[in-house]
């Protein structure tokens, strides 16, 4: 059993804590993985990193010592003792004590200029897509996730994964890095595979209007565009008109277009209020 491993189960252990899965914790304990979260991120002295879930605050610690600040994120306030202790007054470091996903992150400050976090697997879609919209200011994300949600995010048109997550992250961000990752790098091991991956910002976050074309697009993902964007209260002949501007056919359907054609459809299209 690795040190870091028997670190983390003795800690947990000191404070009476068990990892509660229904949060999606898994922690992460293996040192050369967060060393590389770090490098794949390229943490600078003057960044503000944004981590969520930090958990039992091995990467927050590693992140501490680069970062200028870190914005910790922690649902589980059985934490808190063993966080105090592992961080030991890290003046770097605020912790908010708080559910990611109703976190007011456009309020924090100063604002994060990179996502770096082992993510709970429930919210890692939802968190990543949000951020790129919601943190203008992020430069880049290196991120643990479940390796079939990794696969999703950087999937091609026509692939079977590929979907709005696809679409919305690849408008405005681009894969630099990935690596799968075995389970025994996790307390406790998790019953699905993860991977690492990191992206760069490459534009803005997609706007309110692309986002809900983008969506109503995949909601009926076995329907044509025409079909499933007039479900959405688009015009027929609007879509198809779009379409065929963009060299497509009436039949085609989201999974055919790639993400800046969906952009394109988007600002095209006369998209209700």
């Amino acid at each position: 059993m690795s040190a870091p491993r028997v670190r983390v189960l003795r800690l947990l252990e000191s404070h009476g804590l068990r990892p509660d899965t229904d949060l999606g914790q898994h922690f992460l304990v293996d040192e050369n993985l967060v060393d590389l979260s770090l490098r794949e991120a390229g943490v600078r002295p003057d960044d503000v990193v944004l981590e969520v879930g930090a958990g039992a605050g091995v990467l927050t610690a590693a992140l501490a010592r680069v970062a200028g600040t870190v914005h910790a994120v922690e649902l589980d306030t059985r934490l808190r003792p063993l966080l105090e202790e592992v961080l030991d007054g890290a003046p770097g470091v605020r912790v908010h004590w708080a559910d990611a996903m109703r976190l007011p992150l456009e309020e924090l400050d100063p604002p994060p200029t990179l996502l770096v976090a082992n993510l709970p697997y429930n919210i890692a879609t939802p968190l990543m897509v949000e951020s790129t919209w919601r943190l203008p200011a992020l430069r880049g994300w290196c991120v643990m996730t479940q390796r079939e949600v990794a696969d999703r995010w950087a999937a091609p048109p026509g692939d079977p994964l590929y979907g709005t997550p696809s679409v919305l992250l690849q408008l405005c961000a681009q894969v630099t890095f990935r690596r799968n990752v075995g389970r025994e790098v996790f307390v406790p091991r998790p019953r699905v595979d993860s991977a690492l991956v990191a992206m760069r910002r490459t534009g803005p976050g997609p706007d309110a209007a692309v986002r809900a074309c983008v969506r109503a697009a995949f909601g009926q993902r076995r329907k044509t565009l025409v079909n499933s964007l007039a479900a959405a209260g688009v015009p027929k002949p609007a879509v198809a008109a779009a379409l065929e501007v963009l060299g497509r056919p009436a039949t085609a359907r989201a999974q055919d277009l790639p993400p800046a054609e969906h952009l394109a459809l988007a600002r095209t299209l006369p998209w209700p209020a």
